[in-house]
């Protein structure tokens, strides 16, 4: 435990240091993650299909903001789809425009959750996304990230459907929308996946602000736990084919993930509360106060030293 706190405190002296650096490797890293998941899963434009566009448009998001990287990724992903169907590229493009309209105007900070989300999907680990957001976000944080999970299942349909999207039958305009809106909508399980976040999120926002010890983590456990009972009651409500074992991983490995990003984040001494009281003209105050563990690391300094034998001269007879 101790190794852990040194390794933690080592790591926060050098964010400190090379913070912009950090930052900007990071978001390099998400977007391209990000370009390459769209490029394995519904890659359909040949030009821009491989790890070189990907890795010049990552590079121009790394410098940018996480709102204008969302909106540079999301033109790259239409672009992708416009390939299969123009007309699903048109109603991506109508629900990244609502998003802007009714989330960015006043929370923008939050932009990294519209990549992060489909990302974790792809990656088999979406219960991570709930854990981390209600533990350091707010609860305006559900907006983005049932965003996040519409892209991911409009995606997915794409690439369940790329023959028939892009069958040359004549079918009227209005027609097509109507198969694509029901095929979209009507997905239960996005319905009850975007529900779980929603709930996962609340569960561990509120959870995580009770004056209890180790809320952080019974906040993780709660989460996990509520997420998990969605998906199972909306599996069977709706009968979905479900894979027990997948889930079973994903949850796991969002949970250990979960945990440890609130050791590193959130690490407090239980041993050393305190309970103060005070008062002013109006109010009596009772506080609860729970100090942060600060280690410090230790510094370690080598020092050579070279020993030499002091050896006698050899005085010739001469010169006695």
């Amino acid at each position: 435990m101790m190794a852990l706190l040194v390794f933690k405190e080592r790591m926060r002296v050098w964010y400190g240091k090379y913070a912009a650096y950090i930052d900007t490797a990071v978001r390099f890293f998400l977007c391209f993650a990000a370009l390459m998941a769209i490029n394995k899963n519904v890659g359909f434009m040949t030009r821009i299909n491989g790890a070189v566009p990907a890795l010049v448009l990552a590079l121009i998001c790394a410098f940018v903001p996480y709102g204008l990287a969302a909106v540079l990724v999301g033109v790259f992903m239409l672009a992708h789809v416009s390939v299969v169907s123009l007309e699903i590229a048109v109603l991506l493009a109508v629900v990244m425009l609502l998003i802007m309209l009714l989330y960015y105007g006043f929370q923008p900070g939050d932009s990294w959750l519209l990549l992060a989300t489909p990302l974790a999907f792809f990656l088999n680990v979406p219960y991570v996304v709930p854990l981390v957001v209600g533990l350091s976000c707010s609860l305006v944080s559900v907006i983005p990230v049932c965003s996040g999970v519409l892209i991911y299942y409009i995606l997915l349909y794409v690439r369940q459907n790329a023959g028939i999207l892009t069958g040359g039958a004549a079918v009227d305009i209005t027609e097509k929308y109507s198969n694509i809106l029901g095929g979209v909508v009507s997905n239960e399980t996005m319905l009850f996946m975007a529900l779980a976040f929603a709930v996962g999120i609340l569960v561990v926002y509120m959870v995580k602000n009770l004056s209890i010890d180790y809320a952080w983590y019974i906040a993780v456990a709660a989460g996990t736990v509520a997420q998990a009972a969605i998906v199972f009651v909306g599996v069977f409500m709706f009968n979905v084919s479900f894979s027990v074992v997948s889930f079973l991983v994903g949850m796991a490995v969002s949970a250990a993930a979960a945990a440890a990003y609130t050791f590193f984040v959130f690490a407090v001494d239980y041993t050393r509360t305190e309970y103060l009281q005070y008062e002013d003209d109006d109010y009596y105050y009772y506080v609860k106060a729970v100090p942060k563990i600060a280690v410090s690391a230790p510094d370690v300094k080598v020092q050579k030293i070279n020993a030499r034998k002091n050896s006698k001269k050899h005085v010739r007879p001469s010169e006695r």
